[in-house]
């Protein structure tokens, strides 16, 4: 009996020193920075431009490559490797308690026309760095770990809606800008959009997403800070703008006797700005698009097409804000005998990051050493679709002058290596929650 007992404490001693071991090693693990920043320039070859950007629209040539050689790296972490019915890119790893929900990270691959290097692509390959490193390393999680590769997030966040919303008919016959439809660039990825019961996932399916981003604006870079802490992903709300004035003839018409409606949107324009800027907040307002007609040098503008694009993290702000640049089209109006419509035309509403995870990461990045800020997201991404799903996160790295969608998108290597370690490491700690 003595002889038994003792076989059973050594056992049990073991077991916990054994876990001890394991639990040090993965509080002390990194990820290898060198590889993946040599996997990013090695992605950079689908689509490079000439200026040192990338080509890479989804459903494109470069695109179906691109996800080949990501494919690779994938298997190379030892990832199951497949491609779901909307043409997203799963790459499955067990957890040890396979009934828990996966947790899931990843980011899109694809690019706007003349993009840059690090949009989409440092959250994506960081995702797959961190399987490699867990797998290298012989760390199991409790949760089964998915990391996703969003097919096309830059024509609308497809295959993040697909998984979180489903797709519709409507959505499946959009034209791309790489000349297919939707629905025929998900066959081209080697899904199947004829089936997309089988993509959809209901609530509870997936135990949290966390989303590794470069940040797609300046604040981190000008601030000197290592990592932001996302708490949230704006809504955008737009709205199409007709000025409806009376085109006249430019010599003849007297100023007093004139309805311009150019004048009339160029006093909108300021007036946005006014407003917007006057309300305590973060909010944004942008006109970015306007046309005069008839267009000529000789006739008065008869008629004006613009735009409006308005963000924040309240939705109720956004209403109030257009509350009060209607009450000033009010105005300009009557100063200037023209009339106003707005047709909205677009609405995402704002997405908030779960509490714990946002905690989670910035603690991790605490433990690294790392300067962190709160700051939302004024660009969307797949995080936001995933909100609706599970509890979300994300973590943004500095982008240099705050210059995205454009070649000259950079983060440093040094920044990109501590997002992935942040990546990592409050994966690590979500799946121990």
């Amino acid at each position: 009996m003595f002889v038994r007992r003792t076989v059973v404490f050594t056992l049990v001693a073991v077991g916990l020193a054994l876990a001890l071991v394991s639990a040090q090693s993965a509080s002390d693990v990194r990820i290898n920075g060198t590889r993946l920043n040599d996997h990013l320039a090695a992605l950079a070859q689908y689509g490079p431009t000439p200026d040192g950007g990338t080509n890479r629209p989804a459903y494109s040539d470069e695109d179906l490559r691109a996800r080949q050689f990501v494919m690779g790296l994938m298997r190379d972490a030892r990832l199951e490797v497949s491609i779901d019915a909307a043409g997203n890119i799963i790459g499955r790893r067990s957890g040890s308690q396979p009934s828990l929900a996966p947790l899931m990270i990843g980011s899109h691959i694809d690019s706007v026309p003349n993009g840059g290097r690090y949009d989409g692509q440092v959250g994506s390959l960081a995702a797959i760095e961190v399987a490699q490193t867990l797998a290298e390393r012989g760390i199991a999680l409790r949760h089964p770990l998915e990391v996703v590769i969003f097919q096309n997030e830059e024509g609308g966040t497809v295959g993040s809606t697909a998984i979180a919303h489903g797709l519709s008919d409507a959505d499946l016959r959009v034209v791309t800008s790489s000349g297919k439809t939707v629905r025929d660039g998900i066959r081209f990825l080697g899904g199947d959009p004829d089936k997309p019961a089988g993509v959809l996932r209901k609530k509870g399916d997936v135990a949290g997403y966390v989303e590794l981003h470069i940040e797609q604006g300046g604040v981190l870079d000008a601030q000197g800070l290592d990592i932001g802490v996302v708490e949230g992903i704006v809504g955008v709300y737009r709205w199409d703008v007709t000025v409806q004035g009376a085109a006249n003839h430019a010599g003849t018409t007297p100023m007093n006797g004139r309805h311009d409606a150019l004048l009339a949107a160029a006093r909108y324009i300021d007036a946005v700005n006014h407003v917007v800027t006057s309300v305590p907040g973060r909010q944004v307002g942008t006109v970015g698009k306007i046309q005069a007609l008839p267009g000529a040098y000789n006739v008065i503008p008869g008629k004006v097409t613009a735009s409006l694009d308005l963000r924040d993290l309240d939705a109720a702000k956004v209403q109030a804000v257009f509350g009060q640049i209607e009450a000033e089209v009010r105005q300009i109006e009557t100063a200037t005998g023209t009339t106003f419509h707005f047709e909205p035309i677009n609405k995402s509403e704002p997405a908030l990051a779960d509490a714990t995870i946002r905690e989670t990461i910035d603690r991790s990045a605490k433990l690294l050493g790392l300067k962190t800020l709160t700051l939302p997201s004024g660009a969307g991404h797949d995080a936001q679709e995933m909100a609706a799903l599970c509890p979300m996160g994300m973590i943004f790295i500095p982008s240099r002058g705050g210059i995205s969608h454009s070649p000259r998108e950079f983060s440093t290597p040094g920044s990109i290596t501590n997002g992935g370690n942040v990546l990592l490491r409050t994966l690590l700690a979500l799946d121990r929650q």
